[in-house]
């Protein structure tokens, strides 16, 4: 018998998923669990149009997301901080910080898709910094830390 795949089953398949079972198994099991559906012809049917507007949508998200990464890989953003009189920055700079900077500069984003790649930031200077836009697309800008 075959099943369309709502969820991801262990040792079976991912969701969206057209796998062969055991009738025992779809109809006792799968299907009023809610992991799977009957394959008809019209939920094929059906399926193959869903998966089809999904690809269109992702593949949107991903040249947008392409867009912003070389956007922002193409910026130098300062970030002003409080400083010793031997040059040394009281705390450190954090990705809230940069989120802000970046927000300044015209790029909205949100604070935890940002990684700074220095281990710590605790002297003026430039630095690297990579941007999660989306899944696996990122982004790595340049900032560079001065005195206020």
């Amino acid at each position: 018998m075959e099943i369309i795949l709502k969820k991801d089953v262990a040792n079976l398949g991912h969701a969206d998923d057209v796998v062969k079972v055991k009738t025992g198994y779809a109809v006792n099991y799968l299907i009023p669990q809610g992991f799977a559906t009957l394959a008809t012809p019209s939920a094929l049917k059906q399926h193959a149009e869903t998966l089809k507007q999904r690809a269109h949508k992702e593949a949107k998200k991903v040249a947008d997301a392409e867009a912003l990464a070389a956007k922002v890989s193409s910026m130098l953003v300062k970030v002003a901080v409080k400083v010793s009189e031997a040059g040394k920055i009281y705390g450190s700079v954090t990705t809230a910080q940069l989120a802000d900077a970046l927000v300044a500069a015209g790029v909205e984003v949100d604070k935890k898709d940002i990684t700074i790649l220095a281990e710590e930031v605790k002297e003026l200077g430039t630095y690297e910094a990579e941007v999660k836009c989306y899944k696996a697309v990122k982004g790595t800008f340049k900032f560079e830390v001065v005195a206020e």
